[in-house]
C-alpha cells in the first residue's frame, strides 16, 4: 500500500463539507456558489486519516465535487506539530455517484528523543502508518433534505497498518497488534439558512493513539465505541469556523508502566479558507491530550495546517 501513496504527495488541505445538489442552488445562501458539479466547499475536508470530514473525523459526505454519474477525487498534505511531536499525513480519495468514496493515507509521526528513555534505540523513532478507507453514503442528503429532520447517513471502515520499527516488540509485548479496522457510522446534518453544519460519528475501534500505537492489549482488547462530534459554521461562501471532539479508547491504560501510557480524547478549533472552489486551506489549534505522559507529562497542543485540492 505504501508504494502508491508515496506518488501522491501534492498540496491540499482541509476545508468543510457540505454535501449539496444543484435543484437547491437557488435557495442556496451566499456561503454556497454554483459551478460545475456540486456547489463550493462541497468536496468535503480531508480528514488525518483520509476520509473526507473534519480533519480530526469523518463524516457522511463523500469528497471531491462528483455528483449522480460522475467521479470526483481530492489530495491533500497535513501537518501537525504540538509541543513534543508532529505528524505528517498525506493521501487521495476518489469518490463515484456522490455515493461511494475510497482513500489511501499515509502517517508519519515523528518521536524526536521522547522515547529514549526506554532504549538508545528509540532516539529518533518515526512511527508510519498506512490506511485504507471506504465509505458509503446509506441514505439522505445533506442539502436536499435540509428542511426535514433526516440527516445524511454513511457507513465506512478503515483498515490500518503500522510500522512501529524498533518500538514494534515493546507494542507487542504489552499485546497490541501492527494492523486493525475501525468501522463507524456518521450522520451530518445541515441547517442550510443559519449555514450550520453539525456531524455526529460512532467509532467501533481498537486503535491506541488512532493506532500510532498499535491496536488493543493485554489488558483491553475488544472494540470500544467511541463517538466523536464536529460543528461548523460558514460565515461567509469562501470562510468556515468550527470545532471537533474526538473520544478515544484508553486500552494501554493500565500497563507495566501504571499509567504510563494513558490515552486522552483530542480536540481542535479551526478557520477553512478556500481561494477557489478547488484549494482549501485550513489552520487550527489542536490539543491530542497526554501521549506517553510517564515519559512526556505536559499535554501535547500546537498547530493543525492541512492543504486540499479536489475536484
Amino acid at each position: 500500500m505504501r508504494q502508491p501513496l508515496q506518488h501522491f504527495a501534492t498540496t491540499c488541505a482541509t476545508c468543510l463539507a457540505l454535501s449539496a445538489g444543484a435543484a437547491q442552488a437557488q435557495q442556496a445562501p451566499p456561503l454556497l456558489q454554483p459551478g460545475n458539479g456540486k456547489l463550493l466547499l462541497t468536496g468535503g475536508v480531508s480528514s488525518i486519516d483520509g476520509a473526507a470530514g473534519g480533519g480530526l473525523t469523518p463524516w457522511a459526505v463523500t469528497g471531491g465535487y462528483a455528483t449522480a454519474g460522475e467521479v470526483g477525487a481530492t489530495a491533500f498534505v497535513t501537518r501537525v506539530v504540538v509541543k513534543d511531536y508532529a505528524l505528517t499525513g498525506y493521501g487521495v480519495a476518489v469518490s463515484a455517484l456522490d455515493r461511494v468514496e475510497f482513500s489511501l493515507a499515509r502517517q508519519d509521526f515523528k518521536t524526536y528523543s521522547n522515547l529514549a528513555p526506554l532504549s538508545p534505540a528509540l532516539a529518533g523513532l518515526h512511527l508510519k502508518q498506512d490506511i485504507a478507507g471506504l465509505k458509503v453514503r446509506l441514505a439522505g442528503d445533506a442539502v436536499l433534505d435540509s428542511d426535514r429532520w433526516m440527516p445524511q447517513v454513511a457507513a465506512g471502515l478503515e483498515y490500518k497498518h503500522l510500522d512501529a520499527g524498533p518500538l514494534a516488540p515493546v507494542l507487542a509485548s504489552l499485546g497490541a497488534d501492527d494492523h486493525g479496522v475501525d468501522v463507524y457510522l456518521s450522520a451530518t446534518k445541515l441547517f442550510l439558512a443559519q449555514a450550520v453544519l453539525v456531524n455526529a460519528t460512532l467509532r467501533a475501534t481498537k486503535a491506541n493513539q488512532n493506532g500510532l500505537l498499535g491496536f488493543g492489549s493485554t489488558a483491553h482488547d475488544g472494540y470500544k465505541l467511541m463517538p466523536e462530534v464536529s460543528v461548523a459554521w460558514l460565515p461567509r461562501k469562501d470562510v468556515a469556523l468550527g470545532a471537533e471532539y474526538r473520544m478515544k479508547p484508553d486500552n494501554l491504560n493500565p500497563s507495566p508502566f501504571g499509567a504510563g501510557l494513558k490515552e486522552d480524547d483530542w480536540k481542535d478549533v479551526f478557520v477553512a479558507w478556500a481561494p477557489s472552489k478547488h484549494l482549501s486551506l485550513t489552520l487550527a489549534w489542536v490539543d491530542l491530550g497526554r501521549i506517553a505522559p510517564a515519559l512526556v507529562p505536559d499535554r501535547q497542543t500546537g498547530v493543525y495546517f492541512s492543504a486540499q485540492v479536489a475536484y
